[in-house]
């Protein structure tokens, strides 16, 4: 595990940001306090998401536990597989299965906050838009020709590219302006970029658990650092104050 985490902080990070290419990319709005914020996240993950991706190196139970959900609960509306409470979070769909369909197995997505970061995920999830070239007839443009579909299109609506007529170099010429959809989503435009965000905040936990609580004891270490060096002050002059 600690191998993984080397290789995922120092090489994939370059290899992310190539990526993006030249995409301004949208601030995610990630609050680790925000526990009904983490719970909406937990849900859509479930529902939309772990069909195909796994989130293979977090436990059920202690999800439930730091999102302060119970556990019969969490086993009510968020396990579907039959799996224990205390089991990792597997996705349903079988390795060879996933191969043949996508061409490659689906990532598993619990360091991918720490791979790709907040927000290129904000960006990439809200920037799908409808290409019927593409296998799966829809493209991004953060991440061109990916590889999935969008499986939050029934939430966002069919999102198309649009395009204005600016004036450049003394002719007018088309420039991608945004993504638009066609209003046939089940939330509007405000509201799926809220639930894009609590699935963003949801993954940014994922990818680091103990970070609230790192936080905490890290302002800790600065107070007792503070009152050591103090003391250790008071002791040097001690020490010196015969010497002078």
């Amino acid at each position: 595990m600690r191998k993984l985490m080397l290789v995922l902080t120092f090489l994939i990070p370059g290899m992310a940001l190539a990526a993006s290419g030249s995409v301004h990319l949208d601030k995610a709005p990630v609050d680790l306090t925000d526990k009904a914020s983490l719970q909406r996240g937990a849900k859509i993950f479930m529902n939309y998401c772990l069909g195909c991706h796994a989130m293979q190196y977090q436990r059920y139970q202690r999800t439930f536990h730091d999102l302060g959900i119970p556990d019969e609960l969490g086993q009510k509306y968020l396990q579907f597989t039959g799996e224990k409470v205390t089991d990792y979070i597997t996705r349903s769909m079988p390795e060879a299965s996933a191969a043949t369909w996508f061409g490659a197995a689906p990532p598993d997505l619990t360091l991918v906050n720490r791979v790709r970061g907040s927000d290129w995920i904000y960006t990439y999830l809200r920037s799908f838009y409808v290409d019927e070239s593409r296998p799966f007839g829809v493209n991004n443009a953060v991440f061109k020709d990916v590889g999935m579909p969008h499986v939050l299109q029934p939430l966002q609506g069919t999102p198309r590219m649009a395009h204005e007529e600016v004036l450049v170099d003394g002719e007018m010429k088309s420039q991608f302006v945004g993504i638009k959809t066609d209003g046939d989503g089940a939330l509007t435009t405000e509201e799926y970029d809220q639930a894009v965000a609590d699935l963003v905040n949801f993954l940014a936990y994922s990818g680091e658990p103990f970070r609230l609580q790192s936080e905490s004891i890290g302002k800790w270490v600065l107070v007792f650092i503070v009152v050591l060096f103090f003391f250790v002050y008071l002791l040097k002059k001690e020490y010196w104050r015969e010497v002078h």
